[in-house]
């Protein structure tokens, strides 16, 4: 039916669908959508959590850390403590020349001190976790005491994330102190072990891989406070969010950090205590490459989910919840809530209320919501919530700001295809900006031998393009989404998705 102009822009000026960021987004409880992983997680199946950027790995641990703490306390007697979830990379960098000095084993013995902690300060000094201790205060005490034998002292007040680095960097530094001497003439340094001793070696693990190479304390720590959650009948899930925001990226100190974190899980993690990591499915490649390998790899992966990849039937309950959070929209619409939580087929008929039912002409094309998914895919076929957003909300911009430039005209859709097209577009330029260029600048001068190119590319014209090296960098394009492999009359072919074409100016055709 038409929809006047005038009350088309006042309902889209209302319209919230959200932030395609999840740590801005109001709207995540309201219309969270149950995934696998989301159910794997709340029965204690996974610990590592991985998935592409915007797939929706901090809109999980925010629902996890905000919204069911209490529902996880009182149903499964879990108690939840987590990271510093506010942006960290500034504050980080401030302990940059720091974190360059750690290598692997210090970093391990980093994540199992910050860890501690915060078992300590949400767990131990929770308040609402008082009632639960009142009864082991003796295994309370021996935590405590571990604790400081350990020199992991009670942080005395609320610290900021500079604090908490700086406090935590220094109890390694009382870890491990150490002393070296320049002897003369240029024959190198020695190092003096001023530090606790080592526990023998009696685990027959490679080096770098034994639990024993950190302090025996470490153990004690562990085990006491395993004592505490066992007295209570409760167990600790400690999560760490935004992993992607501490260290630079692609760089040996990422590497090093994030494999001392997977080792810090496998020491820490028992029955009682889960270290649950959310972390990005190429920041987990680049951790595990390299000469040396992760000869852990199968004891973290064997908790792992699935990579976290949306359906277009997913895709569509996103959308459809959102915006019929909005109660003038329903009413407008005639939307029944109930029906909707409950029906895939009254979702997808209440979907076809707000857009049209395709967005190119012609009976052929594909249907709106195919359309919608089938362009914000990357070269691996992976859709984010986040990019279905970022269209969506363009989208919603651009047909307010018609309307509103026609107040007298009407509309056949609330959001037509123009604007469709529109949000697209302006995705694409985004993804450019925030995603190629920031996160693989390694990359970058690559990808950007293809602006204003073709589409398609045969082995011959990438070997063009990108010279004698052109199978790595294939690989490595391919292994990011930035192009995917096809076949045309037989022989492979590359394309670049359509997700990222407007951004990079390319247009059909063959290279």
């Amino acid at each position: 039916m038409p929809h006047s102009h005038e009350t088309l822009a006042d309902l889209l000026a209302n319209l919230d669908l959200g932030s395609s960021v999840a740590e801005q987004d109001q709207l995540l409880e309201v219309a969270r959508i149950e995934t696998s992983a989301a159910r794997d997680l709340y029965n204690d199946r996974v610990d590592l959590i991985p998935g592409t950027k915007g797939s929706g790995k901090s809109a999980l641990f925010r629902i996890f850390v905000h919204f069911l703490p209490r529902a996880l306390l009182e149903q499964r007697r879990v108690v939840v403590a987590h990271g510093v979830d506010d942006p960290g990379d500034p504050i980080f960098n401030a302990f940059r020349d720091e974190f360059e000095r750690l290598d692997e084993n210090a970093f391990v013995a980093f994540w199992c001190i910050y860890l501690i902690s915060l078992a300590q300060e949400q767990f131990i000094k929770g308040p609402i976790y008082a009632e639960y201790l009142a009864d082991a205060t003796g295994e309370v005490e021996a935590f405590r005491s571990a604790c400081a034998s350990a020199k992991i002292p009670e942080i005395k007040a609320k610290k900021s994330l500079r604090d908490i680095l700086a406090w935590t960097l220094n109890v390694l530094r009382t870890w491990r102190p150490t002393l070296t001497f320049k002897l003369p003439q240029d024959h190198g340094e020695i190092e003096l072990d001023l530090g606790l001793p080592k526990p023998a070696d009696t685990s027959g693990g490679s080096p770098g891989e034994r639990e024993d190479e950190l302090p025996r304390f470490l153990m004690d720590v562990r085990s006491t406070l395993e004592a505490v959650l066992k007295h209570v009948k409760l167990s600790l899930w400690l999560m760490v969010d935004r992993l992607d925001e501490i260290f630079p990226r692609r760089s040996r100190m990422e590497r090093v950090a994030l494999r001392g974190l997977l080792r810090a899980m496998r020491i820490l993690s028992c029955n009682q205590i889960r270290v649950k990591v959310f972390l990005r499915d190429d920041m987990l490649e680049h951790v595990v490459r390299g000469e040396n390998g992760f000869v852990a790899l199968t004891h973290v992966t064997a908790r792992a989910a699935d990579t976290l990849r949306w359906t277009e039937e997913q895709v569509m309950s996103l959308v459809v919840k959102r915006i019929f959070a909005n109660q003038a929209l329903c009413d407008y619409c005639d939307v029944n809530k109930v029906r909707l939580d409950a029906s895939a087929e009254y979702r997808r008929e209440s979907f076809y209320k707000v857009f049209p039912p395709r967005v190119n002409r012609g009976a052929k094309q594909s249907p709106t919501l195919t359309w919608i998914y089938t362009r914000c895919a990357d070269g691996r076929g992976v859709v984010t919530p986040r990019d279905v957003l970022d269209l969506l909300i363009r989208a919603r911009q651009w047909q307010e700001d018609a309307c509103r430039g026609n107040l007298a005209g009407t509309s056949d859709w609330m959001i037509g295809p123009q604007a469709l097209q529109y949000g697209l577009a302006e995705l694409s330029k985004r993804k450019r900006l925030t995603y190629l260029e920031a996160e693989f600048p390694h990359l970058w001068p690559e990808i950007a031998k293809m602006i204003g190119g073709k589409a398609e590319y045969s082995e011959a014209a990438l070997g063009k393009t990108f010279g004698a090296g052109w199978r790595r960098i294939l690989d490595d394009l391919v292994s990011v989404g930035v192009l995917a492999s096809v076949t045309r009359r037989g022989q492979p072919a590359f394309i670049i998705p359509i997700v990222y074409r407007r951004g990079l100016e390319v247009t059909q055709g063959r290279a």
